[in-house]
Parts: structure tokens; C-alpha cells; sequence
């Protein structure tokens, strides 16, 4: 699933997160209830490489789900080349500890599971996951809160 990382300077990184972690090379991700932030986990990225989410530390994040082949068709209109990651699972046992630690934070309006492609996560600098958008809520409606975000 997306993963869009909003910097500290207004720049988008969009990424897409992966289900299966790098346990085999010892990197693996806490409980999502013990922990702290979104820092706390690792992804894997788009060339099977482990991230740790650690490199994100001091920016602000919107996480949203979408397909692997969704994403790459969309960026190939922007020439785009932040960093990306593989698709993960975001409902169920096989959830990505992240996004049960995200939807943990911030809930849906009819449950905390991933509904639809485009729900988004507004993460703060320090971590904490502040802000959770539906699939039909406008892009644009976010920008107040990603503004204050900003500044701070």
C-alpha cells in the first residue's frame, strides 16, 4: 500500500509499504500496541531492500493503501522518483504491524479496517499518527492540517 511521506520543506515521497519483513535478516517490526511511533517500524522497498522508517524521523507523513501496479502507473505521469516500497496487507492477521499500529491511533468511522484504496494517514514529525482521512474525502481537505503541520 502508499505510503506518502510529506517532508519538513512541503516535498511528497511517495511510497508503498510491504507486507513481509526482513525477519530473516534480523530486522523485524515491535507489537503495534507497545509501540511508540511510526518509527518504531521497517518496510521493505520497492528493490527488496530493508528501510527502517527511523530515515522519515522529523517529517510529516501521509500513508495511504493502493496496488503496487496502481502506484507505478500513476507515478509514470510525474516523472516522479521518491522512494517506494513493495504492498503489504493493511486489514486482517496479516496486517503490516504499522498499519495496526496506524489504525490503532486513528479509527475509522464504521471500524478501524482499511475500507478502500486511498485512505490516508496524517503522521507528525514526532511520529504519532495525528489525522486519518476516508477514501472520499478530497485530497485538498487536507491541506489545513498538513499547514499547521508545517509550521510547527
Amino acid at each position: 500500500m502508499p505510503l506518502k511521506l510529506c517532508g519538513s520543506k512541503n516535498t511528497v515521497i511517495e511510497s508503498q509499504v510491504e507486507s513481509e519483513m526482513a525477519t530473516k535478516n534480523g530486522l523485524t517490526n515491535p507489537d503495534p500496541k507497545k509501540a511508540n511511533s511510526v518509527y518504531d517500524f521497517n518496510y521493505i522497498n520497492i528493490d527488496g531492500a530493508v528501510e527502517s522508517m527511523e530515515k522519515y524521523r522529523g517529517h510529516v507523513l501521509i500513508v495511504e493503501p493502493g496496488t503496487e501496479a496502481e502506484i507505478k502507473e500513476f507515478i509514470k505521469k510525474y516523472n516522479v522518483d521518491f522512494d517506494m516500497a513493495s504492498k503489504i496487507d493493511v486489514n486482517g492477521d496479516d496486517a503490516h504491524p504499522l498499519w495496526k499500529y496506524m489504525k490503532s491511533k486513528q479509527g475509522g468511522m464504521l471500524g478501524s479496517f482499511i475500507k478502500w484504496n486511498f485512505t490516508k494517514f496524517v503522521v507528525n514529525k514526532d511520529g504519532q499518527v495525528v489525522k486519518r482521512f476516508g477514501p472520499n474525502e478530497d485530497p485538498i481537505s487536507m491541506e489545513p492540517d498538513l499547514q499547521k503541520l508545517f509550521q510547527k
